[in-house]
């Protein structure tokens, strides 16, 4: 296996050089960086990571907390994650929380004892135990959160912006005809729901159609739409939208519990546009968020901060997209 002096050498630079290249590649002019990774290539060189470690007193490590592992949505966004962190020389240590805090703390006790050098969580919550830290360091703290989106937290975010989402799913329905429409939302305790429902009532408000909303609160889970999507077909609602694909999922075998067709009599629509979301029957209309690019550029924030880099956009809204699939269609006519 070749070492950093070989390719030192055969780059033409110091051993340093090489280093920083691997390590810091932004504090070094793009010809030699280009050159060095040439023969970094050819060579088939590895850095001694442990080595690295005890030099720098770093762990080369980053903390991934997810709130709920056996959700799908998540899968995507820590792919993205831990590629963008291979790429910068880290690990990823993954913590299941489970929507608990003492889990969320417990796992945050890794980054006060320098076991992890920064932490990316993809829950609403900012770990209590940090407070202290963020207050204290401001910007250069490194922890990022993923998906969620609350500014109060004082650390940088990666998310969509889900109010518009759920307004132009409400203006797709409306195009459709739609007038009786059924929500079913996420927990309110959840930023991400609140900002759901802030763009359903404001597209509802262009419309003049806030008082032919049919709220229901879900948990994200198939189950819990399933049951609040029976509630609200007997109410008569022609359309569903649903704040998770999941709970989508379970509106669609609700429409088919009912005797009733999807989109014929009620249409469907989710959020997230999970890997299956098209191979559902029908196929799902549904919200697209960017999820393994969610988990690449919160990494990279981090990466930065860790670096000595303030992160030059804070808060990182990306772009979400509208998928008409098979699942809506236009209103039925009254009987």
């Amino acid at each position: 296996m070749a070492t950093i002096i070989e390719v030192a050498a055969a780059a033409g630079v110091s051993t340093a050089t090489v280093s920083r290249v691997l390590s810091q590649p932004g504090r070094v002019a793009e010809a030699t960086r280009a050159r060095v990774m040439e023969v970094v290539e050819a060579l088939d060189y590895r850095p001694n990571v442990a080595a690295r470690t005890l030099r720098t007193l770093r762990a080369a490590k980053i903390l991934l907390t997810v709130p709920d592992i056996s959700n799908p949505f998540f899968a995507s966004v820590i792919r993205g994650a831990e590629e963008a962190a291979r790429d910068a020389g880290y690990a990823v240590v993954l913590g299941d929380t489970r929507h608990d805090p003492e889990v969320e703390d417990q796992y945050a006790e890794m980054l006060s004892r320098r076991e992890v050098d920064g932490l990316v969580f993809l829950g609403h919550r900012l770990p209590a135990s940090l407070e202290a830290l963020v207050a204290r360091e401001g910007a250069s703290a490194p922890i990022v959160n993923g998906c969620e989106y609350s500014p109060e937290l004082g650390v940088p975010s990666v998310h969509i912006d889900n109010a518009a989402g759920s307004a132009d799913a409400i203006e797709h329905l409306v195009e459709f005809g739609h007038r009786d429409i059924g929500i079913i939302t996420g927990p309110p305790i959840s930023p991400i729901s609140r900002d759901r429902l802030a763009g359903v009532l404001r597209a509802a408000d262009r419309h003049g159609l806030r008082d032919r909303l049919h709220l229901r609160e879900g948990d994200y889970g198939a189950d819990s739409a399933h049951r609040a999507a029976c509630a609200l077909i007997a109410e008569g609602v022609t359309a569903l939208f649903c704040f998770s694909d999941e709970m989508a999922l379970g509106a669609i075998s609700a429409v088919s519990a009912a005797g009733l067709s999807c989109p014929g009599d009620v249409s469907v629509i989710g959020f997230d546009d999970l890997p299956l979301a098209r191979f559902f029957h029908p196929a799902l209309t549904t919200i697209a968020q960017p999820k393994g690019m969610i988990g690449q550029r919160a990494v990279e924030l981090l990466v930065g901060i860790l670096r000595g880099s303030e992160p030059v956009e804070r808060q990182l809204t990306l772009a979400h997209e509208l998928i008409r699939r098979a699942s809506t269609g236009p209103a039925p006519t009254p009987r």
